[in-house]
């Protein structure tokens, strides 16, 4: 080898490190208390080069944490279509502290992911058809596996490089972590994704937790590192402002310095203490970068071309693919890296070589040559192509790099399939997208990628970012001649990507319809298309039109012999049925169960089933809303379907907001809010519940702008089915706080899409809220006039909401006209009604409406029915109404009972709310189990509802419970006779 004067070299700088920790005692103390008390979660959060991987080291080797054993992974910066690599490089460790004997037979499912310690896992498993269950099940053998190490600690550092199967996993692992686990997570805050955030924003109340942002040295801090790395009592304090200065309290900028400036022999011992030479001469800049190129230009020729090969590989690598891509024979290589790792700007890391940091990589990789960087990235292409199995990103990397521009489109082609094929559709988009954008392509070729870059982006969960519509759109454009179905295709994905964003709804009708046209030969596509034209989305399309593509999706049906995307089309068909109060949808939601329960490894049938249930929540059939769910929930449950999961626990808490289960409901949501962050499409129910919770508990404030958010930007963020929920909360706020303006312009802005788009039983919903906006707003007439119209529209349909609804608006035009007695009767028919539903919120309010009538009469009966009211909303703990009616009862002085402080109101011999809420379950055949879930409250709770129940009205069983008040049922026939005034 030559030597350093023949190469232009100098004395290679050596590496310089701290022997001891400095300016981190606290966060190394927090991080200890939480690792030592798991289950628990800590992250680590900092700048790059701030010491996050120096902390977890240091935690590490720790005296309190001795016995635990750590299993250690990193997110690389080049990701590969293969997920979860940091977990199973974490868990690859655990090969030697597990024998098959005492593993659960899931963890078999890993064997084919951990080749290096199959041998000591239980028997691979068969493999499931449904991909989604397969992830999960996955899932569940690294969480197994975790756990049966005994006393763990999981890191998982850099995640702000996380794949979607990383993040999806922790979520997955942080839901329920093994007893004897700690996670310790490390990112940078400024590039971390949302979705690695919310991990830890809604944990399990027994998994202890911390957080600890580290934060820049001080002057002094960066004095006391400087003195521990030179092995001295202390710097001079000038000294240590000019390396806090230039490394902007980095440590490792501290380290890159103080090698730098030592090399150059321009630090001194002077009077016991360390200071720069000529302080006010020297001019380093300030950073990294100059402080990494002079000390690699303080290495032999040979070590700076290794470093260069390193730069350009940028993750760790085996030295044979090092050695390959630098340009070095092999024995003059070696010496070389030898040297390059002495010299500490590289690092030995578990059998692998590469930079201790990404700033030394950008630092050493942008000072090499353009035409020396793309030699070495063609060498690197063919190192890593040699690997096995290949690692398809790293080559597609390399090779775009490389200027390989055709062997780059086949390597990234491949791995947007592998990254598909595993799920990884963010990868996939990134990956096609990138290629569309930047490499020559011909005609074909780029309206075949386009195709399958639209269908990536719609299955994609965390690239809200992404926006393909460009490409799309120019696939289409000449000179491009396609085929009629390629064509319908790509309309397709044109109208649905703008139906998943939420923007210009003629378009989307527009593009569906074009796709219509053109997919004659594709009967399953083509009815997804003609679904989208059968959703009511732009106004002055009649209503009958809207039905007559339904109509024609229900007989194209047999055609389709897909059994996923049939059951996906009858889910659609049935959901919108339910929408437009056709009762055919229970024929559709029986034919979905059947055909999903005769083939239950297929998550496709309980997708359909979820998204029915959540449509009958909306439209008022909460009991069938909740068999629905819980039959989706199950099957979901048993093919491991994450997204099925999802779907039904959203618009379970939707249905237990409506049916008055609010015990632990607004932090429920709240969590659930956290886990949907980016599933926005999803998460629109749980927006609603928070909301409208806000609203009940007396939080006004957060309430206005969560309403006002919904209520005002529904067109794009929230559908029309779902809006009255929102809307009644929205108006009855408005209403109270004096803005009737604001009020009646929400009623005149939505009462028209709901008509025009007959969606009247999810809408009716809203009814009794427009019409006292309307009322409030001196348009009693108009009041009148909708209330009629409304009566007409849903008399024939399928809509159990209507008959509480209809008589509520009664009961307020009767109000207006100061009939007290028809108004009073009308208001506790309708509070009966909703009763019979399970809506006791809005029975309540039906009852307060009541007792304001009759103290305007004179009666004596508003008492009672006022206390009665107050006694629900207390059960409830609808903060916001108790102090109305409290302040109602101070004006009529009527006695009320103590403000309640604590413990469990006393109904004496009749049934609290709950407890008939309980009893009305239990009515209904469901087991303890059951109830317990769906109003989130313990096993114990119910009993004690039940006994109490069974007790109060002198009853023995619980069939003698369901005979009991299958008597009390009101009649709920929409025409009742009933008129108005």
């Amino acid at each position: 080898m030559a030597t350093p004067a023949e190469t232009g070299g100098a004395a290679a700088p050596q590496r310089l490190r701290s022997p001891v920790l400095v300016g981190r005692a606290t966060e190394l103390a927090r991080a200890v208390t939480v690792v030592s008390a798991p289950p628990s979660v800590m992250v680590i959060e900092g700048e790059p080069g701030i010491g996050k991987t120096r902390l977890v080291s240091e935690l590490r080797g720790h005296a309190d944490l001795r016995g635990r054993r750590f299993v250690v992974g990193g997110c690389r910066r080049i990701r590969e279509p293969f997920p979860l690599g940091p977990v199973l490089e974490a868990v690859r460790a655990l090969g030697d502290v597990v024998t098959p004997s005492s593993l659960s037979p899931v963890i078999g499912a890993l064997r084919p992911l951990l080749p290096e310690i199959a041998g000591r896992l239980p028997p691979q498993l068969p493999p499931l058809d449904d991909r989604q269950a397969e992830r999960h099940r996955v899932f569940r053998g690294l969480a197994e596996l975790l756990g049966a190490a005994g006393p763990a600690v999981l890191v998982l550092e850099d995640l702000h490089w996380a794949d979607e199967h990383t993040i999806d996993f922790l979520g997955y692992l942080l839901g329920d972590p093994p007893r004897q686990l700690s996670v310790v997570l490390t990112f940078r805050g400024e590039e971390v994704a949302p979705a690695v955030r919310v991990l830890t924003s809604r944990l399990p109340g027994e998994v202890a937790q911390g957080q600890v942002a580290v934060a820049p040295l001080t002057d002094g801090e960066t004095g006391a590192l400087a003195a521990a790395i030179l092995g001295t009592d202390q710097v001079s304090g000038e000294f240590a402002s000019y390396l806090c200065a230039r490394a902007s309290g980095l440590p490792l900028a501290v380290e890159e310095l103080l090698a730098l400036l030592r090399a150059r022999g321009t630090l001194a011992p002077v009077g016991g203490r360390w200071a720069r030479r000529t302080l006010d001469k020297l001019d380093v800049p300030i950073g990294i970068r100059d402080s990494v190129l002079e000390r690699a230009s303080r290495l032999f020729a040979d070590s700076r071309a290794m470093l260069q090969a390193a730069a350009v590989l940028q993750l760790p690598v085996e030295v044979p693919v090092l050695t390959a891509t630098g340009t070095l024979p092999e024995p003059r290589a070696r010496a070389a890296l030898t040297e390059a790792l002495e010299s500490g700007l590289l690092s030995w890391q578990d059998g692998r070589v590469g930079f201790r940091h990404a700033l030394a990589i950008q630092a050493v990789y942008e000072d090499v040559p353009p035409p020396r960087r793309q030699q070495l990235h063609a060498r690197a292409a063919a190192a890593v192509a040699a690997r096995q199995p290949v690692p398809l990103g790293q080559l597609a990397h390399h090779l775009r790099h490389a200027g390989d521009l055709e062997a780059w489109v086949d390597a990234a082609e491949r791995a947007a399939d592998q990254a598909a094929e595993l799920g990884d559709h963010d990868e996939a988009v990134r990956l096609l997208e990138d290629v569309l954008r930047h490499a020559p392509l011909s005609v074909d070729h780029r309206v075949r990628l386009t195709v399958r870059l639209g269908w990536a982006v719609a299955r994609a969960t965390h690239r809200a970012d992404t926006d393909p519509s460009d490409l799309l759109a120019s696939a289409l454009e000449p000179p491009h001649v396609l085929p009629p179905e390629l064509r319908g295709e790509l309309r397709f994905l044109q109208g649905l990507l703008l139906e998943r964003t939420g923007g210009d709804p003629d378009g989307q009708r527009r593009r569906f319809a074009e796709a219509v046209a053109d997919l004659d030969g594709r009967p399953g596509l083509k009815a997804l298309a003609m679904i989208g034209l059968a959703v009511p989305r732009v106004a002055g399309v009649p209503p009958a039109e809207h039905r007559r593509w339904l109509d024609r999706v229900v007989e194209i049906l047999p055609e389709i012999d897909a059994p996923k995307l049939r059951l996906s089309v009858l889910g659609k068909v049935a959901m919108m049925l339910n929408a437009v109060g056709d009762p055919r949808w229970r024929r559709l939601a029986d034919q979905i169960r059947d055909e999903a329960g005769s083939d239950a490894r297929h998550s496709g049938g309980w997708d359909a089933l979820a998204s029915v249930g959540a449509e009958a929540c909306y439209s008022g059939h909460h009991q069938d809303a909740e068999q629905l769910l819980d039959t989706a929930l199950a099957g979901a449950v048993q093919v491991e379907s994450s997204v099925a999961q999802m779907m039904c626990r959203r618009s379970q808490a939707l249905l237990g907001y409506c049916r008055g289960a609010w015990h632990g409901l607004a932090e429920h949501a709240a969590q659930l809010g956290d886990e949907l962050r980016d599933h926005a499409y999803l998460r629109c129910d749980v927006d609603v519940v928070v909301a409208c919770l806000a609203l009940a508990h007396g939080e006004l404030d957060d309430a206005a702008a969560r309403l006002g958010a919904l209520v005002g930007s529904a067109e794009t963020a929230i559908d029309l089915d779902l809006l009255p929920v929102a809307m009644t909360s929205f108006v009855r706020l408005e209403l109270a706080r004096g803005e009737v303006d604001a009020a009646v312009a929400a009623v005149t802005r939505w009462v028209p899409a709901w008509e025009s788009h007959r969606i009247l039983p999810p809408a009716v919903r809203a009814l009794p809220s427009a019409v006292e906006a309307m009322l409030a707003g001196g348009q009693a007439p108009e009041a009148r006039a909708l209330a009629q119209r409304w009566a007409r529209l849903v008399r024939d349909l399928d809509a159990p909401l209507a008959p509480a609804v209809l008589s509520q608006a009664r009961g307020s035009l009767a109000a207006a006209a100061g009939r007290w007695d028809r108004a009073a009767d009308m208001f506790l028919t309708a509070a009966e009604r909703y009763r019979a539903l399970r809506c006791p919120y809005e029975a309540a309010q039906a009852r307060e409406h009541a007792a304001r009538c009759w103290f305007a009469a004179g009666d004596a009966r508003a008492q009672p029915t006022l206390r009665a009211a107050l006694g629900s909303y207390q059960e409830l703990g609808a903060v916001w109404d108790v102090d109305r009616v409290a302040g109602l009862a101070r004006q009529q002085g009527v006695s009320l009972p103590a403000r309640h402080r604590g413990g469990r109101r006393g109904y004496g011999p009749d049934l609290s709310p709950r407890e008939r809420e309980v009893a009305e379950l239990v009515a209904t055949g469901r087991t303890n189990r059951e109830i317990a879930r769906d109003l989130y409250l313990s096993t114990k709770t119910v009993d004690k509802h039940l006994s109490a129940a069974l007790r109060k009205l002198g009853l023995r069983s619980r069939a003698a419970l369901a005979h009991h008040l299958a008597g009390e049922v009101p009649p709920a026939a929409a025409n009742s006779g009933e008129s108005f005034p």
